[in-house]
């Protein structure tokens, strides 16, 4: 499913966490990394050290290549010149590329909520699912996964999450977890009809049971469902720290007019927010 993985890098400490996890699916699928410096056209064209920068940017593409080539994985390095989220966008076009490894600002604090304008550019624009990771503290990587986590509501959106969430569970032998959580907390305090929560059970759990099918069809090794109440994001949160998950995988908004520009409040605050990595999916017309 991931023959040609894109890692942007500047060199940052989150950066730096996003080779780690590209490395390591690119040894597992047997990819090729592409590792990408993008040299900010904004800043770049009237600066007196034009050349120097674009050099810096060359030199560090041509460390993280160096630093994949130790594990005997092919790369591929590139310097561009325009804008980071434009450049990345259109080098994974050009590429072909199936999956974005790109990491996000601190794990703590405020800058907890800050995905970075780059980093929740090219989750909100980008065709390819895009896998998004933290700077770790003290080695605490999430690699290799044992346990990821497929949140659903049964809607297209959600479903195209599926295929990716049980390749990855398949290709790394991990139990695989089909989420839905039903929302009471937008039904409001005035509804109290059991009719209605018997049918958005019963949606709910034909989600996970899709989930479960598929998963099955797949030979993945085990797979756990569950069917929750609740605000969707904080359940999802409980989730992953209820049961150790280290990866999440989930759907996104469509992919044309302006819903290409929302990732739709419940992934936006997951990939915001998660403790472990979030690899987002949009649904391809």
């Amino acid at each position: 499913m991931f023959d040609d993985i894109l890692v942007p890098t500047d060199g940052s400490d989150c950066a730096q966490a996003a080779v780690g996890y590209a490395e390591d699916l690119a040894t597992r699928y047997d990819a090729r990394v592409h590792a990408l410096c993008v040299a900010d056209s904004r800043t770049i064209e009237n600066a007196p050290q034009h050349d120097q920068i674009k050099q810096e940017r060359a030199e560090l593409a041509e460390r993280t290549c160096n630093d994949l080539s130790v594990s005997d994985i092919p790369v591929e390095q590139a310097v561009r010149t325009d804008v980071p989220h434009r450049a990345i966008l259109q080098y994974a076009t050009e590429q072909d590329i199936d999956l974005v490894v790109m990491g996000t600002h601190g794990r703590t604090g405020v800058e907890r909520y800050l995905l970075g304008s780059v980093t929740e550019k090219v989750v909100r624009l980008s065709d390819v699912p895009v896998l998004t990771v933290k700077a770790e503290d003290d080695g605490d990587v999430r690699y290799p996964y044992t346990d990821v986590l497929v949140p659903t509501d049964g809607s297209a959106g959600a479903e195209a999450a599926i295929g990716p969430a049980v390749d990855v569970a398949s290709t790394y032998d991990a139990r695989l977890h089909a989420l839905s959580v039903i929302d009471t907390m937008a039904m409001g305090v005035d509804v109290r009809s059991r009719t209605l929560l018997d049918a958005l059970e019963e949606s709910a759990r034909s989600a996970v049971d899709t989930v479960e099918e598929r998963a099955t069809d797949a030979s993945v090794s085990a797979v756990d469902t569950a069917v929750e109440h609740g605000d969707p994001y904080r359940g999802i949160r409980s989730y992953v720290e209820e049961h150790d998950v280290d990866l999440v995988v989930m759907g996104t908004r469509g992919s044309s007019g302006i819903e290409r520009y929302l990732l739709g409040s419940v992934a936006e605050k997951s990939v915001r927010t998660s403790p472990v990595p979030v690899m987002t999916v949009r649904r391809s017309e």
